[in-house]
């Protein structure tokens, strides 16, 4: 019998918020259009050059809508609206904001290769609080801003368009100077791009060389939609929001409204549906196999846990790969396929620091591994599933090189076949049942992204009485067209939101997150003639939350204090976070510090900070200021001028006050600092709960975590026996 090859399938997923205001009808934020020419209309037309490569995309309909209503509706935002004024009519608070959020691109990959966009951005400064913009901007002249205002949309255009487009050509290679009239054609041929997305995937479905899946209408996560309480499954202990929200009629409905959609766009149904974030239930699967779809996808951990199993071993390799590499059928025979998070999360995270060979031939050489697990005469295939869009400016030439020597590796790799994920079922259908599905997502196999936190769980109390409000008013006004309400409820179901609240994510613009949020809930409240109530007029985000550690903390540690790394287990066990994951966006290239890492023996508390160079070398002039709000206000401030010097001070009727400076403070390649929690008042089982504010010139250059707060406990001497317990 002849060997099987090895299928692999990638499923791309395309998806952004629904940033429009309800309101004001105009989108707060930019990246529908900016993604759209950078990302959307490349990942399936680079495909027209490896004829042998199939995939399969994932385009959510709300995202459709959105770009539809750029080309079609005369869209606008409000990034837009300020790059469209004449830069002579700049008003001061439209100066800022640019100077402030036109620098929102990859500073290494985006805005470098553009050599006057980076003069700019070191004219405006890397590093800069909110306080400077009225000083920087008067060094700002008029084509400083028309020039700002070019680049910044300018960079945003992928490479296949600057190469195939003689005008951004052009204006790339004129650099400066640009006119108004210039500024004018060039937001023209955003639109133009724009318009080209929707037929691309059209042509290349009709080869049959793509197949275009969707997901519910605004991208809900459709077990809490169906019944808050499926986050139990993963999580009993979790503490839910006030109220049960319940309602299946409005998980169908999100179904429903995607396919309808689906088939108003491209003139067919989809076969396949990527559920919002990976999420599954029981309870959801009859609803999707309703609406005619044949298969969905979820991530490995949820096989894992509906088995019972570990599918990897501790260095992460895959025990029974015969398990994983295979669909599966659940509910009444529809089909189910499960990612391999690793070679996922390889793109999307860990390649775009690679040589793009390397990467690719990286890759390979991982599924010829995989083949050479696995029995020779069945179709396994391997599922390789996330996001479309958000991974390629941190690649250098956005992603292309990579793609390029991926795709054509796959196109000759012996034995290995892509497919997309419904010519794979046709010919290999599924043969085993997974009788009880578990209820997660595609994030450590829960729902703790999107509830259980004091913000989440307050957002879906918003929800739950907005939506008792509409449906009371419909009952009692049966006539009544609420269309527009209902739409505004579904909007607010979206996953987007809580993804932003909690202490998992933070983002520069968390605000209008929240802010949109809460606009569709008024919206319900003002279309029903009934006053909004005024807790939708306070934001949901608090400032006192705790944000917690990409690594908690896992045992005592005792580093030495020098500033220097002196040994790969001195901080061993200390908890640390990833500034990037605490602060800033996937838009925002750069941060002063890198990583904060913080543990404690039984007599002191023990920080560090990293930056992406040594500390000693970038940090003069910078005072590194830790605020302790518990369990009483104190202060440490390290000042770095000539030499290092560390301040402590007490919080006195509303002062600050000198209390000692402190010797045990050291500035190298890293900063290290040794605090007894004595100084501090802290106790066994107190909380301590600190922010660290980078200043320079007495101004915030940056605050980690940007929202909220650092908070641990003091230990006690049975500290690590529990720990190890």
């Amino acid at each position: 019998m002849s060997s099987s090859p090895l299928y692999v399938s990638f499923l791309w997923h395309m998806h952004q918020p629904y940033y429009k205001n309800p309101f004001t009808g105009v989108y707060r934020l930019p990246w529908v259009r900016l993604h759209g020419i950078k990302d959307y209309y490349d990942m399936a037309a680079i495909l027209e050059d490896f004829p042998a490569v199939h995939q399969t995309f994932n385009l959510v309909p709300s995202l459709i809508e959105q770009i539809l209503d750029y080309t079609e509706g005369g869209a606008s935002d409000n990034f837009l609206e300020i790059s469209k004024v004449p830069a002579e009519a700049l008003t001061e608070s439209q100066r800022t904001t640019m100077l402030s959020d036109f620098f929102f691109a990859n500073w290494e990959n985006m805005i470098a290769p553009l050599p006057r966009y980076y003069e700019l951005l070191s004219k405006r400064g890397r590093t800069i609080s909110k306080d400077e913009f009225k000083k920087v901007m008067r060094y700002f002249s008029t084509q400083d801003f028309l020039d700002l205002q070019v680049l910044f949309n300018l960079c945003w255009f992928d490479p296949i368009f600057m190469e195939k487009q003689p005008f951004l050509k052009e204006l790339a290679g004129k650099g400066r100077n640009f006119t108004e009239e210039e500024k004018e054609l060039l937001l023209k041929m955003q639109v133009d791009m724009l318009k080209l997305i929707i037929p691309e995937y059209k042509r290349m479905h009709g080869k049959g060389q793509i197949e275009i899946s969707t997901s519910p209408f605004y991208h809900p996560i459709l077990p809490l939609l169906y019944n808050t309480n499926s986050a139990k499954v993963a999580m009993p202990d979790i503490k839910l929001p006030q109220f049960v929200f319940s309602h299946p009629e409005d998980a169908a409905a999100q179904v429903k409204m995607a396919v309808e959609y689906f088939e108003k766009i491209f003139g067919f149904k989809p076969e396949g549906l990527w559920p919002s974030e990976g999420s599954v239930s029981p309870d959801i699967l009859k609803t999707i196999k309703n609406e005619g779809i044949k298969w969905i996808a979820t991530d490995e951990g949820i096989l894992a846990a509906s088995l019972g199993i570990h599918l990897r071993d501790i260095s992460g390799m895959v025990k029974e790969p015969q398990k994983l590499y295979k669909p599966y059928t659940v509910g009444d025979g529809l089909s189910i396929i499960f990612r391999d998070h690793t070679l996922s999360d390889l793109i999307g995270f860990v390649y775009s620091g690679w040589d793009a060979r390397k990467a690719a031939d990286n890759f390979i050489d991982r599924l010829y591994k995989i083949k050479n697990s696995l029995p020779k005469d069945r179709p396994f295939l391997v599922s390789v599933i996330l996001d479309g869009e958000n991974a390629w400016e941190y690649y250098r030439n956005d992603g292309r090189d990579f793609l390029f020597c991926l795709y054509e590796s796959l196109s000759r790799a012996d034995g290995i076949k892509t497919v997309t994920v419904s010519e794979y079922l046709r010919e290999h259908p599924p043969h085993t049942q997974i009788n009880s599905l578990f209820s997660g997502s595609w994030i450590y196999s829960n729902f703790a992204i999107w509830i259980g936190h004091e913000e989440d769980n307050l957002a879906w109390d918003a929800l739950y009485e907005a939506r008792e409000s509409l449906a009371a008013h419909q009952q009692l006004h049966p006539e009544a067209d609420l269309k527009e309400a209902w739409q505004a409820i579904y909007i607010a179901e979206g996953s987007d939101w809580c993804w932003w609240y909690g202490d998992e994510h933070v983002t520069e613009t968390q605000e209008e997150f929240d802010e949109l949020f809460r606009a569709n809930l008024m919206k319900v409240y003002k279309l029903i003639g009934k006053e909004i109530p005024p807790k939708l007029s306070i934001p949901i985000l608090r400032e006192d939350r705790s944000v917690k550690p990409t690594v908690a903390i896992r045992g005592f540690i005792t580093p030495k204090i020098d500033g220097e790394i002196t040994s790969y287990y001195e901080w061993l066990h200390s908890a640390y976070m990833e500034t990037k994951k605490i602060g800033g966006t996937m838009h925002r290239a750069e941060a002063f510090i890198s990583n904060i890492f913080y543990g404690f023996d039984l007599n002191n508390l023990y920080l560090r900070t990293d930056a992406a160079n040594s500390l000693i070398e970038i940090s003069k002039g910078i005072t590194f200021s830790f605020h302790f709000l518990k369990p009483v206000q104190t202060r440490l401030d390290v000042i770095v001028t000539d030499k290092i010097k560390a301040v402590f001070f007490n919080r006195v009727q509303n002062e600050w006050k000198q209390l000692q400076e402190l010797e045990t403070a050291a500035i190298n390649d890293i900063m290290e600092i040794a605090l007894p929690f004595a100084l501090l008042g802290a106790k066994e089982g107190d909380e301590v709960a600190f922010i660290l504010s980078v200043l320079k010139d007495g101004s915030e250059l940056e605050r980690w975590p940007c929202r909220g707060c650092i908070a641990l406990e003091v230990p006690g001497s049975r500290f690590e026996a529990m720990m190890w317990q």
